[in-house]
């Protein structure tokens, strides 16, 4: 009896053992809907006995709920479509992940939504693929949406697509309908960039060379799906010639250990091998590569280890070690391909947590180039990304980052967007090509940072957009009045101004003919870029120089010709402007608001240009809400 109980601890040992070193294939599953992904997904669990008899109870009773389906006696989607909202609808909406292994290989399954809304679900599932499979409805053929997930998946960077022709049994196994599709996808793939592609004709819900081959396609000679699966070459998708190695931790138990822990992320590292520190670019060589089991003489990708370096070099979280011969790119600005990945759009006026290996740095979108139409696969020009768009940007960091192109190193050419306010994850990029120099006049020194609160942040909080109130007239004609008459009016209606005018104290006292000062111009342009509604009270009397300020400041920019007349503004003035000739003033051409203290008094002319602003919808939403007595 003890013999027989050791024997078993022995088997399942060994057991362990041989699972631990098997090769893992992770691959996804990608489709339109109803093509069928989780039921081949299921199908493939099942008779490769991947099921716990528990769960295969459940599904079984599922099944019985829901109805007969097809010929079979479970619905081998259940075994994915595990949500509530998945299982009414029928459809895929969540990525599923599962496990199974053969004799052969380990294996983690993505199974992905077919619809577009949920791109960003399938962008998730599969960044980590090795293989993609994609499922063509043999009734209906190559779609739109197949081409659609085939350009995702290659945008991706998965090496090897296998396109699985389902439901061959609904068009009685006929070979004319799998060459018609084979023919017509092939020519499209091309267009993309998988090393291979492979085809086989299956039925998931009848087992039709899912596992096992069947009889019902003589004509097909190639392997089943979980044959591809088993043999498909890996190995030589790792990036083994370029040592990148993104610090994670500095490890010190003690006074006499000091490693450097990470994953490699692409390369093979030996015991004394110089390497480069980045970004310090001291060099040192290793002492040493620890695992648990003790020290190793060289390590691969994607093995976890620790580095010990001969010489006490300085090396923290987010340095990369190299070899010095094989440098990455180093840079502040590149371009990349976003998945956005959130309901708020990109801003291109905020910055952004950029997260890249091991290190987090501040960035902002430069350009947005395109965004890709994701039915036609056309490039279309955007300003924005929304929920689920693919598009194109110029991506600049505040430091430099050390990377490869997304095609050369899934590792170092990934990049995740975070917003830093938030810390909300909206988008995912893969880096597509190396830095971009300016080629403007400054040499390439880089302006100053932007913002870290954007305008629409800004006009979220206060409920307001930013606007320019710029009062011109006759010195006397009252403009300082219904400034600061505006000024109440606007905060009695839960509206943020401030009041620029010739004695405020900020350095923009005007010229003696009453011109605005510079000064005076960019305070209201930095203010109303805060969202604040700038009053300025000035004579401003050329029009050149409003011209000017409304140019600088753009649509939101209001002038407001403050009509009084010559006799009365002489009357009203209390500087002295008229002891001699009167000033020149041009008339404005074309104001947007004309008041005159002629005929009404400062608190009806700022009412009147609180009409003209809501209208423009310069104040926000919540204008005229919260109206007082009187108001």
């Amino acid at each position: 009896m003890n013999d027989v109980a050791f024997d078993a601890s022995r088997d399942i040992e060994e057991y362990l053992i041989e699972h631990e070193h098997k090769e893992l294939l992770r691959f996804v599953t990608v489709g339109s809907v109803d093509d069928g992904k989780s039921t081949l997904i299921g199908r493939l669990l099942h008779d490769t006995h991947g099921i716990y008899e528990d769960q295969l109870s459940a599904v079984k009773r599922a099944t019985t709920t829901k109805g007969s389906v097809g010929t079979g006696e479970i619905d081998f989607a259940l075994f994915t479509d595990g949500l509530k909202a998945e299982r009414e609808q029928g459809i895929t909406i969540d990525v599923a992940y599962r496990y199974f292994s053969t004799a052969k290989r380990k294996f983690i399954i993505a199974d992905t939504p077919g619809h577009v809304q949920y791109t960003r679900n399938m962008a998730t599932g599969a960044s980590t693929a090795n293989v993609g499979i994609i499922l063509i409805d043999a009734r209906l053929g190559v779609l739109q949406q197949s081409r659609r997930h085939a350009y995702i998946a290659s945008l991706l960077g998965i090496p090897h697509l296998a396109v699985a022709v389902n439901k061959m049994d609904l068009k009685g196994y006929a070979q004319t309908i799998y060459d018609s599709i084979c023919d017509e996808f092939g020519r499209f793939s091309k267009k993309l960039g998988f090393k291979d592609v492979t085809f086989i004709p299956i039925s998931a819900l009848e087992g039709d060379n899912v596992v096992t081959p069947s009889t019902k396609t003589p004509w097909y000679r190639g392997p089943t799906m979980l044959e591809y699966l088993e043999t498909v070459e890996i190995a030589a998708d790792r990036n083994l010639e370029d040592f990148r190695y993104p610090v994670q931790y500095v490890i010190r138990p003690d006074l006499t250990y000091r490693g450097f822990a990470a994953e490699i992320a692409s390369g093979v590292v030996k015991k004394g091998d110089e390497v480069m520190v980045l970004p310090s670019r001291r060099t040192s060589r290793v002492k040493a590569i620890d695992v648990w089991e003790g020290e190793l003489p060289e390590a691969f990708a994607p093995m976890s280890v620790s580095l010990r370096l001969e010489d006490e070099v300085d090396v923290s979280r987010g340095d990369m070690l190299v070899h010095p011969d094989n440098l990455p790119n180093e840079g502040q600005r590149f371009d990349a391909e976003l998945v956005w990945m959130t309901e708020k759009p990109l801003d291109p006026n905020k910055t952004y947590f950029l997260r890249h290996t091991t290190q987090t740095v501040r960035a902002e979108i430069e350009t947005v180039h395109f965004n890709t139409d994701l039915e036609t696969l056309e490039h279309v020009p955007a300003e924005t990304l929304e929920l689920n768009d693919i598009g194109r940007v110029t991506i600049h960091t505040h430091k430099p980052l050390f990377y490869d192109p997304y095609r050369q190193n899934r590792s170092t050419g990934a990049i995740v967007l975070i917003d830093s306010i938030t810390n909300n994850t909206v988008a995912a990029g893969m880096i597509i090509e190396t830095e971009r120099r300016r080629a403007d006049s400054d040499g390439g020194v880089e302006g100053p940072p932007k913002s870290q609160v954007s305008p629409v942040e800004r006009t979220e909080r206060l409920g307001q957009s930013g606007a320019t109130v710029w009062l011109t007239g006759f010195p006397g004609s009252g403009k300082s009045q219904i400034a600061f008459a505006l000024e109440r009016r606007l905060y009695d209606l839960g509206r943020a101004a401030i009041v620029v005018d010739p004695h405020d104290g900020l350095g923009t006292e005007p010229s003696s003919d009453g011109t605005a000062p510079r000064s005076a111009i960019e305070v209201a342009r930095r203010a109303t870029a805060a969202c604040l509604v700038t009053i300025v009270a000035y004579a401003s009397p050329k029009q050149d120089e409003r011209a000017a300020a409304r140019r600088l400041i753009g649509e939101s920019f209001v002038e407001v010709h403050v009509d009084t007349s010559l006799d009365r503004s002489k009357k009203l003035d209390q500087r002295g402007a008229y002891s001699s000739a009167a000033p020149e003033f041009e008339r404005p051409e074309s104001p947007d608001v004309v008041v005159s203290l002629d005929d009404i008094d400062s608190e009806e002319a700022a009412a009147a240009i609180v009409k003209v602003l809501e209208k423009r919808g310069l104040l926000g939403s919540r204008a005229g809400d919260r109206r007082g007595a009187g108001i």
